[in-house]
Order: C-alpha cells, then structure tokens, then sequence
C-alpha cells in the first residue's frame, strides 16, 4: 500500500504498475511502516461496507494489513494478498489471514467476496486487467473501492528532501522535481483507475469520493514515514540515513514538527447487474 504524494510519486515514464522493484520493495521494514503509516478516515471505512451486500472482503495489496484490521473492527471478514512475503507475514502475526501472490495471479479458487478493496496499492495493478478480474471475484452487487492518501509536506521539508535526493541519488527517477502538487497528482490516478473500472466492462458508472482530514508529526514520526515510502525503500542503507537527516534538520528549521493537510480519495463502482 505505498503512498504517493509530491515527495514519492511512482516513477514517471511509464504506468506505475510496471515498476515491479518499487512495487515490491515496501517490505524492507514491516514494523517500521506499520507504525509510521496513517489509517483510513472511519467514515471511507463505514461507507465501503454500507455499498456493499454483505462483509466478506478481498484486500489487494494488504501490506501489513492496516485497512484489513480496520475493515475487521467495523464487522468485515477480510482476506489479503500481497506479493511481499515479508509484509504479508508481519500482517499474520496481526491476524489478517493473506496469501502471498501479486493479483493479477493470483488464484481465487472460484471465491467470491462482496467487495473488494485496495488501500494505496492500486496504481501497483494493471487498471484495466485488475479491474476486470475483481468483477468476476465479486458476488451481485459487490463493490469494487480503491482509495490512497494524497498529502503535501511544508516547502522546507519537501525542498530539503529534493536536495538532498538530488545529491545522494542523482539517477533515481525519484530524484526528478514533480510538475504537480500531490493532489492534482492523485486526481490523476483515480481519474485512471476510474477510466480502469470503466474499461473493464464488469461494473457500473464509477463513483469519485474525497475525504479531508489532518494529521500532527513530530520530527521522528516523518522520518519513519518517509523511510517507508517507495522514494527510500530501493535505496541503500546509508542513502537513507544521509537523506533523513538532512530533512530533519529541516524540520528542526520550522519547530518540533508540523500538521500534515491529508486528502483521502476513492474510485469505486459496483458490479453491473447485467454481469
């Protein structure tokens, strides 16, 4: 469930899903990014549920298994799959149940779900090809809903790790400044993952939802979250450390820390009832 924000877009060039050694690089530290991850608003959580037709649901991309644990505290039964071994043996030992294959092969066994969910790990799918098998995996009137986080850090955060990247890693593609803020840049995939849905021919018109909300960190709990996310998880281990210091010091600049403006967005639609 990788985040994607100004700081950590997936690669540009080509469509995210094809970045297979980012795609699966999230498990270099399950604890760490368990921890330093945020949750999903309760009211994205409750919604999901209410649309769909009963509570047995498939997480694509569980990770460690944050949105299934919450899915589980409201009612639902949930199954994940992720391809990283290492992340889906962490979220066992929480008790979500998973099984290790990247979804497009992964073998549903002739289950069905009534809905099927994907928390910042749907631009790691093929859009179209996702899409479609997640219809045929749903039950009437199932739900499919993909939703991530879009956020912005303050100015000297995100230019000291832009410096910073672009002096550690000069090559990496992350390295490149990002032409758009990180809301405009999630309005784009959802509008794709929604072109996605639509394409796949399985469901009904797709459904846009926002969800606003905000969150405080302190100077260590942004380093552990940025040392989670794909901008940092294909680097090596002293790259990290030389670039999270660099961009503490710049929260050090600005105080103790900073609140972080979070937008929550989904694409979502239901199964056509002609399928």
């Amino acid at each position: 469930m990788p985040t994607v924000s100004r700081e950590q877009s997936p690669p540009p060039g080509q469509e995210p899903h094809r970045h297979r050694e980012v795609a699966e690089s999230f498990g270099v530290d399950p604890q760490r990014y368990d921890q330093a991850r945020p949750r999903y608003p309760d009211a994205l959580i409750a919604r999901i549920l209410a649309g769909s037709p009963g509570r047995e649901i498939l997480d694509v991309g569980c990770g460690t298994g944050i949105e299934a644990r919450q899915f589980r505290a409201a009612g639902g039964i949930v199954l994940g799959v992720d391809p990283d071994a290492r992340m889906a043996e962490f979220a066992r030992q929480t008790g979500v149940m998973v099984e290790v294959a990247a979804f497009e092969d992964w073998d549903p066994r002739d289950r069905t779900f009534d809905a099927v969910v994907a928390g910042q790990a749907w631009h790691w799918v093929d859009p179209v090809a996702g899409a479609a098998k997640a219809a045929r995996v749903l039950r009437p009137g199932g739900r499919l809903a993909v939703f991530g986080h879009a956020f912005d850090a303050p100015a000297e955060v995100t230019d000291a790790l832009a410096a910073a990247y672009r002096r550690i890693a000069p090559d990496s593609p992350f390295a490149r400044a990002a032409a758009r803020s990180a809301l405009e840049t999630y309005a784009a995939m959802f509008a794709a993952a929604a072109d996605g849905i639509r394409r796949s021919g399985g469901f009904g018109e797709p459904e846009q939802w926002r969800f606003d909300w905000e969150q405080s960190y302190t100077r260590d709990q942004w380093l552990d979250h940025l040392a989670t996310t794909g901008a940092f998880t294909t680097l090596t281990p002293d790259q990290r450390a030389t670039i999270l210091d660099s961009v503490g010091t710049a929260i050090d600049g600005i105080g103790d820390g900073f609140t972080m403006p979070y937008v929550t967005l989904a694409a979502t639609a239901a199964v056509a009832t002609d399928h």
